[in-house]
């Protein structure tokens, strides 16, 4: 009895720990923007992948679902008195969320607008660097601080007092130096600014005819007060003003004054200039105050650090013969090599730690940049791998990562890489979340999660759940067009001329002479770093007739929208007004039309201290962002939040018809149709776009621009497999309608498409800056002369 027993229990799987049980994120309900109300269930310590058509809701559910509820759910762990100062996270539209880990999101969003922040700062690289000088550098000058650009030194004189056991103990001072490493001359900025001051102001008008053309200086309001009050004459001509007004104007240090019995400050134009615009990056800036610092502001290199922000005694120190300006200027993987042949016990383990963070850099191929790269002008791309060398070598386990389209912006050699480094993630323990569209990182999943079928409102729902396999036979649009692969033409175009480049040195390039044709559609290719958007910025942009539609994030706040974006809403209220004969302003949520209970933007913000702010719809306007009485008013039968809600198909029909003719604004609806925008509605927030749309967005409104020659940085970025064939279409319009079309581009499908193809490299940084092939896409596949044709050979052979 006792043996059967055994053999019975034996037979018998022991239970798992309950703890081993908790193997998935279970999703019940989720809503959040345009997901229907979708379940599922998410593997954990497995690579899942997330696919569809750019705007089906992949976002909406791994950022603004599953992340986002991880996050708010951590910060409040933390008591009341910090979650006080940290930012307010309202709960996910969501019934359940089961399962979570603590999320790590590793996003595409820019290293910042700071100027000040460079590669080196932004990853720590430059805090070690900077504890190694303070102790191995000679002549030594002083702390880690002494080689920072952004601590000044300072110098002091007088009585100091140290309070020590209830006694203050007070000493005289004389000179005492706390020094920092900050240029003195630029402060630290690496350049200096020259105003051009007759851009500044017109000197035939006085302050009172707006004389200033600086943005935002109106003298109707407080300026013209502030102005007046400091003792300017407001109807003289700036032209006729002495010099030491007019030096007043621009330069006056700030001085109080008092205006109408309120107590202000006035200071001159050009160090206010400096404060509030000059502290930001330029390409942070408004469209319209960037117009202005470019046309108004010089940068040039700071004459006293050579660019290096640094002061003389920090470029003093030296290690080795290099000082810390030299190895930030080395290309990293340069610098690798420099640190490895340090030998110095005693600073063993900071040189170790050094070390594996810029050998981190040349795994996930950053090695071709510098550490005194600023921040701000990384790629997307380049900007996610950043964030990612902080985890690869993360003892953590068992933590969620997230991943929105980590391939942005790599050849397809480099996906390769990227694609280990995702598997080791996992490996370790890890449950890897990634918003993806590249077919070469979406076969590598353990997990697909399709969602679609459509996107926008005819989108968020889960069309495909399974293995990679299971999704090449599931009829979705993913599923039908995975193995999709452009075939090499028949026949290219042949160019209409040519845009000689002759001696192109920008950034990595070696003195490079090209010719680029015109007329054809042309594919600049090379792996990341080997120097094309160098050959744009420096050879191709600026010219007469040549549009660059580059990568920059559209920057919109919530009330921004399609419509206010591309300038459809100006003719929209215009045909408004005429149709009932009241002022276009009534027609706009962020003028005189808004509902006073939201102000027009058709919720209401509730702060509870804190606790997460709650966003309600507005009871008054419904949502609708207008006054009733406002929405009394028709075009063609419908009122203007009907308007703002037609989705762009729609309401290019309605702008056809008799009854709402608008010409003007059915020439921008058939711009954002033929991007494939067709879906969006007129009135969508800008902040609720994915990446794909609003690089679309940006195609659309610059599409008008008159230009002959277009320069498209990476038009595939967040696109569908199913969307790549409708740009190509879209390119090939452009062409045939009389434009050269040039293409910076990694996806094999544009290149296989392309009339003529150059191609930079051979490798990134230093071992780039060349053309290793000119030709067509049929030569470079025969040939294979290069990584490139090796990779586009293999994508047409499938």
């Amino acid at each position: 009895m006792d043996a059967q027993t055994d053999a019975r229990q034996d037979t018998q799987p022991a239970a798992l720990p309950v703890a081993d049980s908790h193997d998935l994120i279970r999703v019940v309900g989720a809503r959040e923007n345009n997901l229907k109300d979708i379940s599922l269930e998410i593997p954990k310590r497995r690579l899942t992948v997330f696919t569809g058509v750019s705007g089906s809701g992949k976002s909406s559910l791994v950022f603004a679902t599953i992340a986002a509820e991880s996050q708010r759910m951590i910060n409040e762990t933390y008591s009341a008195f910090v979650q006080g100062f940290m930012p307010t996270l309202s709960r996910p539209d969501v019934d359940v969320l089961e399962g979570l880990t603590t999320a790590i999101i590793v996003d595409q969003e820019r290293m910042g607008a700071n100027p000040r922040s460079t590669v080196g700062t932004a990853t720590d690289a430059n805090a070690m660097l900077r504890i190694l000088f303070s102790r191995l550098g000679r002549p030594h000058i002083g702390p880690p601080t002494a080689f920072a650009f952004n601590v000044p030194t300072r110098k002091a004189s007088g009585v100091m007092s140290t309070e020590k056991g209830g006694r203050v103990e007070k000493n005289v001072v004389r000179d005492v130096v706390y020094q920092g490493g900050m240029c003195p001359r630029c402060e630290g900025m690496g350049s200096v600014t020259d105003f051009d001051v007759s851009a500044l102001y017109d000197d035939t008008k006085s302050l009172a005819e707006g004389a200033l053309t600086i943005p935002g200086y109106s003298m109707d309001g407080w300026y013209g007060r502030i102005f007046s009050g400091a003792g300017f004459d407001m109807d003289k001509p700036i032209g006729k003003f002495t010099k030491k007004q007019l030096d007043d104007l621009l330069y006056k240090e700030p001085t109080k004054i008092k205006v109408e019995g309120i107590n202000l400050t006035f200071e001159g134009v050009i160090p206010k200039i400096q404060k509030s615009m000059l502290s930001k990056d330029v390409d942070a800036m408004q469209p319209h105050i960037r117009a202005f610092v470019e046309r108004a502001v010089t940068f040039t290199t700071c004459p006293e650090c050579g660019g290096t922000r640094l002061s003389p005694e920090a470029r003093s120190s030296k290690i080795n013969g290099k000082s810390i300006a030299d190895v930030c200027s080395l290309q990293i993987s340069d610098l690798a090599g420099w640190v490895r042949d340090l030998e110095e016990p005693s600073v063993a383990p900071l040189l170790a730690g050094l070390q594996h963070l810029l050998d981190s850099f040349a795994e996930i191929g950053l090695g071709y940049l510098s550490l005194d790269r600023p921040a701000g002008t990384l790629s997307g791309g380049e900007a996610q791998r950043t964030k990612m060398i902080r985890h690869l070598g993360s003892s953590l386990t068992d933590v969620t990562y997230v991943f929105d389209e980590p391939t942005i912006g790599l050849h397809p050699h480099d996906i390769e890489r990227m694609n280990q480094l995702l598997l080791q993630l996992r490996d370790k323990g890890n449950t890897v979340l990634v918003v993806e569209h590249k077919p070469e990182t979406i076969t590598i999943a353990d997990h697909v999660v399709d969602l679609g079928p459509g996107a926008g409102t005819g989108g968020g729902e889960v069309v495909f759940e399974g293995t990679v396999d299971g999704l090449r036979g599931s009829g979705t649009a993913t599923g039908r067009h995975f193995d999709d692969r452009a075939a090499l033409k028949a026949a290219v175009r042949s160019p209409s001329g040519e845009l000689e480049i002759r001696g192109a040195s920008t950034h990595n390039l070696r003195d490079v002479d090209v010719d680029v044709p015109l007329g054809v559609l042309c594919v600049l290719t090379g792996v990341a770093g080997s120097g094309k958007s160098s050959l744009v910025q420096g050879s191709i942009a600026g010219r007469d007739g040549v549009v660059v539609i580059d990568q920059g994030a559209i920057r919109g706040s919530r009330r921004s929208n399609p419509a206010t974006y591309t300038g459809l809403l100006e003719p929209v209220r215009k045909a408004f007004a005429k149709a009932n004969g009241v002022r276009p302003a009534l027609f706009s949520a962020n003028s005189e039309g808004a509902c006073p209970a939201c102000n027009g933007a058709g919720v209401i913000y509730t702060e509870l201290g804190v606790m997460a702010t709650v966003e309600s719809v507005c009871e008054e306007c419904e949502g609708k962002r207008f006054q009733a009485s406002v929405l009394e008013y028709t075009l063609g039968g419908r009122n203007i939040a009907e308007v703002l809600a037609m989705p762009v198909t729609e309401a290019t029909g309605f702008f056809e018809s008799e009854d709402a003719l608008v010409p003007a604004a059915h020439k921008i609806l058939a711009r954002l149709a033929d991007v494939g925008l067709g879906y969006i509605s007129l009135g969508q927030p800008l902040t609720t776009l994915s990446g794909g749309e609003r690089q679309r967005l940006k195609l659309a409104t610059q599409m008008a621009e008159k230009g002959a020659v277009y320069v498209l940085d990476e038009p595939t970025t967040g696109l569908h497999l199913a969307d790549v064939e409708n740009l190509l279409g879209l390119l090939d319009r452009l062409v045939d309608s009389g434009k050269s079309v040039i293409v910076i581009e990694h996806h094999q499908a544009v290149m296989a498409h392309a009339d003529w193809i150059i191609d930079l490299g051979p490798g990134a940084g230093h071992d780039g800056g060349r053309i290793v092939f000119e030709g067509t896409p049929a030569g470079l596949v025969s040939e294979q002369p290069t990584l490139t044709g090796q990779h586009l050979a293999a994508y047409v052979a499938r």
